[in-house]
């Protein structure tokens, strides 16, 4: 069994707005990156179980990218999303109404390339960046 970690974030926002925020690929390209030097310059979510999710990295002097890609397994608007990665790994997210805010809890199993250390740190930047632009539309 792989080994996973969950990070999370507190978003100022409802849960319809956080939901749109991570489900829409004009939303998406503007938070996805773990990094300022960083950028997604594009995404495509077919949002069903059996769908597609893509997401284009790339470091912004072109030095280096990779295309990040998934299918969802479930989809439970508002709620929950579970995804695979193309490389196999599960990925579990959760929406949580608390008062006029919103948690998203996000699981995800690591990879065996980098530290977990590392991968912790640079998913929870991506959600940080998710939480700080979310809470500026």
């Amino acid at each position: 069994m792989s080994k996973s970690i969950q990070i999370e974030v507190l978003v100022d926002r409802s849960i319809s707005r956080a939901w749109e925020a991570w489900t829409s690929p004009d939303h998406i390209v503007h938070w996805n990156f773990a990094s300022e030097d960083w950028h997604c310059p594009s995404a495509s979510v077919d949002l069903k179980a059996g769908g597609k999710y893509a997401a284009r990295m790339e470091a912004k002097d072109g030095s280096m990218g990779f295309d990040f890609t998934a299918t969802f397994i479930e989809v439970e608007p508002l709620k929950k999303l579970v995804y695979r990665l193309d490389d196999n790994r599960l990925i579990h997210v959760v929406f949580k109404q608390e008062g006029e805010k919103t948690r998203v809890i996000e699981q995800f199993e690591i990879e065996d390339q980098n530290s977990a250390e590392m991968q912790k740190q640079g998913w929870q930047n991506i959600l940080n960046n998710y939480r700080d632009y979310t809470e500026n539309i």
